[in-house]
């Protein structure tokens, strides 16, 4: 799907990752077993800390039709006090594919990490990534490791177990990811599926409390320093977008760039002015496009690349 991780190894990840949707209810995963429950269950849990208001890209996205009449897409939007944007969407398609794309983004007021819940199932296999993607690079940047991650680990020490490292990644890849992120692939069993649901509320559930306990940043300059990383952030996951060739199919080509930019991804066009090569400029052919292969740049790493500490890691395995 669109937010699984570039930058993966050839084989059955790839392989996985090619087509994409969700269906909720009787099919993939089994009744009751959709993560349109997840979805309620987030909001439910924001509402109780928070006021939710519709962001204004709910009204443009809320309904949309797919093509293909068995496929279902359902996308919600809000914003609330310190939260710039909390969006969902799926995409349902009974018996076939189901997929859960859903984040939540700071105001720029806020050095708050990006709550990032990706899922990708079909009969045969589920993919998902599960994160709170740092703002900054995490293995430069100690301080901000240490205010959001120390206490965080334990998170994926109860975790890594129960839903092992999916296989080889890149660098490329591991640049927004945290120490307590979930890059799994198993087999969509109920059972399975219920301690996926438990570490999508648990990650969330901290997500929340984080975003309870930030205080507001003042200092102008950091504030900026704060909305560039989201726009940088924003600009890398639009461009990069896996899952584009599905939503072109679903929806057509015209609103399914306006999905990824106006919804999903939001604030691109508004954050900030760069564009992706001014990001990203080992990206850059020669005349002047973004070159758009995938898995390209950096070291590939084949098991999880941090300790139990949150120490990177990642040479001693890597290729």
């Amino acid at each position: 799907w669109w937010s699984v991780p570039t930058g993966l190894g050839r084989g059955r990840q790839a392989e996985g990752m090619s087509g994409g949707g969700v269906g909720a209810g009787g099919g993939v995963l089994g009744a009751g077993s959709s993560y349109q429950r997840f979805v309620r269950t987030a909001l439910e849990q924001t509402r109780l800390r928070t006021a939710l208001t519709p962001h204004p890209s709910q009204e443009k996205f809320r309904l949309i039709r797919a093509n293909d009449d068995a496929a279902v897409l359902d996308a919600l939007s809000f914003t609330a006090p310190k939260i710039r944007l909390l969006r969902s969407l799926t995409v349902e398609k009974k018996n076939s594919v189901q997929v859960l794309d859903f984040a939540a983004f700071s105001e720029p007021e806020y050095d708050l990490p990006i709550f990032c819940a990706n899922a990708f199932t079909t009969p045969a296999q589920s993919i998902v990534v599960l994160d709170l993607n740092p703002l900054y690079d995490i293995t430069e940047d100690r301080d901000y490791k240490d205010k959001y991650y120390r206490n965080l680990m334990p998170l994926i020490q109860k975790y890594s177990e129960l839903l092992p490292w999916g296989g080889k990644i890149t660098s490329e890849s591991l640049r927004f990811f945290s120490p307590i992120v979930i890059w799994t692939i198993f087999e969509p069993t109920e059972r399975n599926h219920h301690v996926l649901y438990s570490a999508l509320m648990d990650y969330y559930k901290a997500w929340l409390q984080l975003t309870d306990q930030a205080a507001e940043e003042n200092n102008k300059t950091k504030v900026v320093r704060n909305r560039e990383a989201q726009h940088r952030y924003l600009t890398w996951r639009a461009e990069k977008d896996p899952g584009f060739p599905l939503l072109k199919k679903l929806i057509g080509e015209s609103y399914a760039k306006d999905l990824v930019t106006e919804f999903l991804f939001e604030g691109v066009h508004s954050l900030g002015s760069k564009s992706f090569l001014d990001y990203f400029p080992e990206y850059a052919r020669d005349d002047g496009t973004v070159n758009k292969k995938r898995s390209m740049i950096g070291k590939s790493f084949e098991a999880r690349p941090w300790d139990a500490t949150g120490e990177f890691i990642g040479g001693k395995d890597a290729e």
